[in-house]
């Protein structure tokens, strides 16, 4: 056995320390140490929306308060400095020594301590949009200044903070006989996000809002500096937000001025049987199709969706589907929830105990039995609806319905139009096809990740342009087996998706779409992605290239904004032209960075990347390379004419950059090191 164990397991050298591993190469992080070392697993980055996480994770502790019956208002104040302050009129942190820690108090391992809180058991609140016990402690990890006040029987509690830890013990600073409730004012720690990071007020604004019509029974007192508003700037410095009619309220808001299929609000509220919680809703449906669904699971916004906007889709749908079948009209059979939802501008909030969400940030609710029981109250709910508004129910079906044919409608058509292009193929299921009967001005759009791809399929023309998802850096061609190639999946869907073959089967005759558009974040792993691509199509459908068929999209790294001007910039040397030429000196510009063609909303991505009337395309050449840029050295241009010797140039750059061996890779980079910019990264 040991004989063996010495073939198998190489030697160490005993010479060389390189590349040791011991127990002294063990971290041990305490404390907050995790939530400073990586911000990004807690709060999802160091962006401005991470940034403003911070405030919303305060102002939901005092929301929990609120829903719970405890709060009847809060405060919330911007300083100009950039301190935010949020006050709750609830029962206090608690400041009584921890049982567990006796030498601190309850408040302090509250604010020092992951995972700690009362949320945990169920007893302090029946519901809350706190899970984990790590929202203030995280908060106050990534904090130069934060100070807690608390007022609890009768006494004003006072501690500070800075980067997590305590810089005194928690004091009693005198009596409040007429106070009661918590009071956080923090400052977001510039060594995370950034010197010139600062808290904005539009957007602490508008999720204060949110929070108001959310809990109809808490007042919301909003106040920030007036130095932090714009001239143009809708913003208040004060106000007092609350909306009785709760959700009902803010939808009757969103659509003033829009044309209804039916006038009368779909409007309600809801208990789950058992005391498993509530929710409330409202929908309007619209004649035109501008749908949106804005769920939110114990105050907590859910921009992903999850189990109770399913639950929603669904009811609506069994619902209508059943009032269209007691009423004789036999289409609605063929009713589906996209077709209901459709045009549907429609808000749900639920109240559920001990939710479970994707991630700390909770984009996502995942909690299965939510699905059933939204679905459940719902349906019964909109029964008693429909059965109470015979003439907007009858409205409300016939427009559903209609939108149901007009969705048979264009899949026949584009199923019977494109029938002889696609006879041959097996077409993937990913791929999102275009209308259009023939490829004359018609393209695809290769983009990386479903996110990405959803995103493009909203902002796509759907007659000419089609959306192929990809999983992903795909295979580097020009390092794999022919083996490797035909096995692999991803490269079999994008060549199927094209309607032509590999290699000496390519033939640009049965290629499918007039334009091949490689479309990427605007960041190094999109520019990997890009070369990786263009690599396959170098070395499996060269004629495409040559015909000049493939493209690369030039989607922005930047949005700039000033008043109401709002222009985008592909990289960071392009925002500061635009800076220096385009905008006002003096005026405050809003820059916001996009992390990816996900994060960009549909109206964003095409009128930036994919309107031909509006985008930017470069378009992939094999007759532009220069041979100094490619370590051949200057007498190598004089033959730049001569096409066998352009094509074994091109050849030998992409087997230097893509191929099997890394040395080639090195040495490249070695001889053009001096053409290379000092990047800031």
């Amino acid at each position: 056995m040991s004989d063996l164990l010495n073939d198998l397991v190489p030697a160490p050298r005993p010479d060389s320390n390189k590349g040791s591993y011991s127990a002294k190469d063990i971290e041990v992080l305490e404390g907050l140490e995790p939530v400073r070392k990586r911000p990004g697993m807690y709060i999802g980055g160091t962006d401005e929306r991470a940034l403003h996480h911070l405030a919303s994770e305060i102002i939901d502790n005092a929301m929990d308060e609120a829903v719970a019956g405890h709060a009847s208002h809060i405060k919330i104040h911007l300083d100009a400095d950039g301190c935010a302050t949020i006050t709750d009129n609830g029962r206090g942190i608690p400041v009584d020594p921890h049982p567990k820690y006796k030498d601190k108090s309850a408040l302090e391992v509250i604010l020092t301590t992951l995972h700690s809180g009362g949320k945990f058991s169920g007893k302090a609140y029946a519901t809350s949009g706190g899970l984990h016990g790590v929202g203030i402690s995280v908060v106050n990890a990534l904090s130069d200044v934060l100070v807690v006040e608390v007022a609890r029987d009768k006494s004003l509690y006072r501690q500070e903070f800075s980067r997590g830890l305590p810089k005194g013990k928690l004091e009693r600073v005198g009596a409040a006989p007429n106070r009661r409730g918590t009071s956080v004012r923090f400052h977001p720690d510039p060594q995370i996000f950034g010197e010139k990071a600062q808290l904005k007020a539009d957007a602490l604004y508008r999720f204060s809002r949110s929070k108001a019509f959310l809990q109809k029974g808490v007042e919301i007192r909003w106040s920030c500096d007036p130095s932090l508003l714009d001239k143009d700037s809708k913003t208040p410095a004060e106000a007092v937000l609350h909306f009785p009619g709760g959700l009902a309220d803010s939808l009757q808001e969103t659509i003033a001025g829009e044309s209804l299929v039916t006038p009368i609000l779909y409007a309600g509220e809801a208990s789950f049987p058992d005391d498993q919680g509530r929710m409330e809703w409202a929908i309007a449906w619209l004649d035109q199709a501008d749908a949106s669904v804005s769920a939110f699971c114990n105050t907590i916004p859910t921009p992903l969706g999850g189990t109770h906007e399913q639950g929603l889709r669904s009811g609506l749908t069994r619902a209508l589907k059943g009032f269209g079948e007691l009423a004789g009209n036999k289409k609605a059979g063929n009713v589906t929830p996209d077709d209901v939802m459709g045009a549907a501008r429609s808000l749900l909030s639920v109240f559920i105990r001990e939710p479970q969400f994707q991630g700390q940030t909770k984009d996502r609710l995942t909690s299965s039995h939510v699905t059933r029981l939204v679905d459940n109250a719902i349906k019964d709910q909109l029964d008693h609806w429909l059965a109470q508004h015979p003439k907007e129910a009858k409205a409300l079906l016939d427009n559903v319905v209609l939108r149901a044919e007009e969705r048979q409608r264009r899949r026949q058509a584009k199923e019977s139009a494109r029938k002889t292009a696609t006879s041959r193929l097996r077409l993937p299921g990913k791929l999102a096809d275009c209308s259009r009967s023939n490829r004359a001005d018609t393209e695809i759009f290769l983009v990386e990740g479903d996110s990405a791809g959803g995103s493009a399929k909203q902002a796509r023309n759907r007659e000419t342009q089609a959306i192929l998802p990809l999983r992903g850096k795909i295979l580097n061609v020009a390092s794999a087996t022919v083996d490797k190639l035909r096995a692999n999946q991803e490269l079999s869907d994008l060549s199927q998706a094209l309607g032509v073959g590999l290699g000496r089967q390519f033939k640009l005759d049965d290629l499918r779409y007039e334009r091949v558009i490689i479309m990427t974040d605007a960041d190094v792993d999109g520019a990997h992605i890009a070369s990786l691509l263009m690599t396959f199509f170098y070395r499996e459908m060269r004629p495409l290239i040559e015909a000049g068929r493939l493209f690369l999209a030039m989607p922005p790294l930047y949005r700039l904004s000033q008043g109401g001007k709002v222009i985008y910039a592909r990289d960071d040397n392009h925002k500061d032209e635009l800076i220096a030429e385009t905008f006002k000196a003096n005026a405050k510009i809003e820059i916001s960075r996009f992390k990816g063609l996900g994060e960009m909303s549909s109206p964003q991505l095409k009128v930036t990347t994919m309107s031909p009337a509006t985008r930017q395309l470069l378009q992939v050449r094999l007759d532009d390379f220069r041979a100094d840029a490619m370590g051949l050295g200057a007498e190598a241009e004089t033959a730049e004419a001569d096409s066998h010797q352009q094509s074994e140039r091109v050849e030998q750059l992409v087997e230097d950059l893509m191929g099997r061996k890394p040395e080639r890779r090195f040495a490249f980079i070695q001889e053009n090191a001096a053409f290379a910019e000092d990047l800031d990264i």
